[in-house]
């Protein structure tokens, strides 16, 4: 059985904002997780209910079994990078170790330091002189070398250059492959989740509106273009294939098909168009296809 955090029914109303309504959810480990929705949808709400920093009005948190609010020894278990990351007025990244050591006694110094190094962070410049891609990084680092098993990511990618973003990703992957962490992000765009996360949750106005691995999503939807040139053939598509979407340029059509790609090709190549391609998804097209299911309209979401 994966160990890993399970949601049940989780409400909290901050006086009469419900800013949770109802969330069930499963966190497996070993996964990088994202959580998606829009500012004010209730994220930062979540995590800090994940990790025991609120009490939840009612419904249940419990991490690898154990409830998490006022559970100290679970509590060890998350580092928590909020939006607004805390950091000392005078301090510098080395002065953020002395404090989180406090906290986490597994925090590793040496590794500290090396990162601070690879990354081009000056252990000891004073932080606030920093910049807030800079700050970022930091928190990061932080986050990494406290050693925690989850590590929650509260917008942490925003304000990353792609060089930045490209080496806080290896370092994710190498810390999950040696020591099973397990990342939760949390962003408002949907692009900073798309190569980094491999289980998404959608979180729209307090609830998890779905929660899908996006290889099995990929696996079952494909865009294919292809030109079409009498009515007919068009009906026989429509017909024969599971059309999510359509658009027409011309004689030129774009559809977003639903099934296995096995499927797919055996059919188009008995209709054997003039010309056809398959072409790969976004993960903003698998949402808007998998909320237009749910008579969604996620294109206000992700614009």
């Amino acid at each position: 059985e994966a160990i890993m955090i399970e949601v049940t029914n989780l409400q909290k109303s901050f006086e009469n904002i419900k800013a949770i309504d109802q969330i069930t959810a499963r966190i497996e480990e070993g996964h990088v997780f994202g959580l998606i929705g829009t500012n004010g949808a209730g994220k930062s709400t979540f995590l800090r209910l994940i990790c025991g920093v609120l009490k939840a009005d009612s419904g249940q948190v419990l991490v690898d079994g154990d409830a998490v609010y006022n559970n100290p020894a679970v509590k060890a278990k998350f580092f928590y990078i909020s939006d607004e990351m805390f950091f000392f007025k005078i301090g510098t990244p080395r002065d953020m170790a002395k404090l989180y050591k406090t906290y986490y006694p597994g925090f590793d110094e040496g590794r500290y330091e090396e990162l601070l190094g690879k990354f081009g962070l000056d252990a000891g410049r004073k932080v606030d002189t920093f910049s807030k891609g800079m700050k970022k990084q930091l928190a990061v680092l932080c986050g990494i070398c406290a050693g925690t098993k989850y590590l929650l990511c509260d917008e942490t990618f925003d304000g990353l250059d792609p060089v930045m973003r490209q080496a806080v990703k290896s370092l994710f992957a190498r810390e999950m492959e040696d020591r099973g962490l397990t990342p939760i992000i949390a962003s408002h765009n949907l692009r900073e989740l798309e190569d980094i996360c491999e289980y998404v949750g959608l979180l729209h106005k307090g609830g998890i509106l779905f929660a899908r691995d996006l290889d099995d999503m990929k696996l079952n939807l494909h865009k294919v273009q292809c030109v079409v040139k009498t009515q007919a053939t068009l009906e026989h598509i429509r017909k024969n294939l599971e059309v999510v979407t359509m658009e027409q340029r011309g004689t030129l059509y774009t559809f977003t098909i639903r099934g296995t790609r096995e499927q797919l090709v055996e059919y188009m190549e008995l209709l054997n168009p003039v010309f056809y391609e398959l072409l790969p998804l976004s993960l903003e097209e698998i949402f808007i296809s998998e909320t237009e299911v749910n008579g969604y309209d996620i294109k206000a979401l992700v614009s």
